[in-house]
């Protein structure tokens, strides 16, 4: 009976548009407290206090509740319809994550995870909870566990059909459903996602120091890009797809087959001039229904600069001038480190001795004063 129930429940769950599904134990993670620890003691969460925030909680399924008694692990493919590299040699424009052009995977997904487990209740009793990417749970190691992939170097799942582009999504269940059996790591000698990263960000395989990250520094990081850090980013406005897109199992990706979670055609390469332009209704407007809001323009005004003064493009420098006397002194620091790459430096020393005396903010002055220094 059980074995037509998983049976059922991978098909209802493929109607509803996921696209790999696994069951496991909520003890399979067991030993995943001391890499969590090992990690937060290095700091090398940086901003992120959520995940120190009760690490065995986050480690054991038991403890989040304590009547699971099954896993069930959903994925649903985001695979591109492009190379997501090819945005990074366009210097004017700005390259935003693939998982964060189209609508906010995590409305989309915990919206049908509840569909799927409403079906599951109806059909076979029990109670439920889901989760996606918000609570305290450890997707990518339960996924494993459960067979949709394993953990590759860069820390994130790779899928055999899949590649690097799957969205993880969790039901636990007080059911007692079959397992299935955890994937083989397949990584072998490859080192291609750890060296392709900007920032180095990679302590060693497996092991990720999110400080250095560019998917944690323009999206979780709230103050001023730190300077050793802003060149690697290139015109990377919204996360980091690198190590993602190096991985040779993409090979067998495909195209992600759920129309809300396509790239919009606004947001595939715009233009680093329009965005810089966007005040905060028009920030709002345009990323309606997008993770992207969640950053809120000034952060994302940052990100902009940074590309901005990377971009080599000497039209982008009125853009650039203009924000130096933005509201915000976030945007402003960036800024003005975007115009000392982009003028001449004689035209910067000219005015940086204007608007000096005029700054409130000792980071900004800081940045008119030496802007390759703090």
């Amino acid at each position: 009976m059980t074995t037509t129930l998983k049976d059922k429940l991978a098909r209802e769950a493929k109607t509803l548009g996921f696209d790999s599904i696994g069951i496991t134990d909520p003890a399979a993670i067991d030993g995943t407290r001391e890499k969590l620890e090992a990690f937060l003691d290095a700091g090398a969460h940086g901003e992120m206090e959520w995940l120190a925030d009760n690490p065995g909680r986050r480690a054991d399924p038991k403890v989040m509740w304590r009547d699971v008694r099954s896993v069930i692990m959903l994925g649903m493919n985001y695979g591109p319809d492009e190379n997501p590299m090819t945005i990074l040699a366009e210097r004017s424009r700005a390259a935003i994550s693939v998982y964060a052009r189209g609508d906010d995977y995590h409305d989309l997904i915990k919206k049908r995870l509840k569909q799927l487990a409403r079906w599951l209740i109806g059909e076979a009793g029990g109670e439920v909870k889901v989760f996606v990417d918000t609570a305290a749970v450890m997707e990518k190691p339960l996924a494993s566990a459960a067979g949709l992939g394993w953990q590759g170097k860069h820390t994130n799942m790779v899928s055999r059909e899949f590649g690097s582009w799957l969205f993880l999504g969790a039901i636990f269940t007080t059911l007692e459903l079959p397992r299935d059996e955890p994937m083989t790591d397949r990584c072998g000698s490859c080192r291609a996602c750890l060296d392709s990263c900007p920032t180095s960000a990679f302590i060693a395989p497996y092991r990720l120091d999110a400080r250095r990250c560019i998917s944690y520094l323009t999206i979780e990081h709230k103050g001023p890009i730190p300077h050793e850090f802003r060149k690697a980013m290139g015109n990377r406005i919204y996360g980091c797809d690198d190590c993602l897109a190096a991985c040779p199992w993409n090979k067998f990706a495909r195209e992600g087959r759920e129309a809300k979670l396509a790239a919009r055609d606004e947001l595939r390469a715009p233009s680093l001039a329009e965005l810089s332009k966007l005040d905060d209704a028009a920030f709002r407007a345009l990323f309606t229904k997008s993770p992207v809001k969640r950053i809120g323009r000034n952060r994302f005004l940052r990100n902009v600069l940074v590309a901005i003064g990377n971009s080599g493009d000497a039209t982008l420098i009125d853009d650039a001038k203009r924000l130096v006397s933005d509201e915000s002194s976030l945007v402003r620091g960036a800024a003005v480190w975007a115009l000392a790459q982009l003028q001449p430096g004689d035209e910067f020393a000219e005015l940086s001795a204007s608007m000096i005396d005029a700054e409130s903010d000792d980071l900004v002055r800081a940045e008119w004063r030496d802007p390759l220094v703090f």
